[in-house]
């Protein structure tokens, strides 16, 4: 797979992740921030890191999932392996500025 390949996938990758929301927040979780890290594989698998804004999340299970499902549905991923990281914390400077106007912190 080439660098432009895997490029376009991130992208795709990107495009999907903001589809997926903490219910509890209306900001997706993209632009919240708590997307770290999204690797793209020769394989056509991609690993991705990815925290929450309190490690006691309520939906952390749904959302998981539905981060899984959602990067799984994108065409030319075979598969999807999302880790749960605390580290570094997540804090309100993660989010985008978009985020951060949305919910009034700027």
């Amino acid at each position: 797979m080439t660098q432009d390949e895997k490029t376009l996938l991130e992208g795709r990758i990107v495009d999907v992740l903001k589809t997926v929301y903490d219910p509890e927040i209306p900001i997706d979780i993209y632009e919240l921030g708590m997307i770290y890290k999204i690797d793209v594989k020769d394989d056509s698998t991609v690993d991705i890191d990815m925290t929450f804004t309190a490690p006691n999340c309520p939906a952390a299970d749904f959302i998981l999932e539905d981060v899984r499902t959602k990067v799984e549905s994108v065409e030319g991923i075979k598969g999807a392996n999302v880790n749960l990281v605390f580290e570094p914390a997540w804090d309100q400077s993660m989010m985008s500025e978009e985020a951060r106007v949305e919910l009034g912190f700027d």
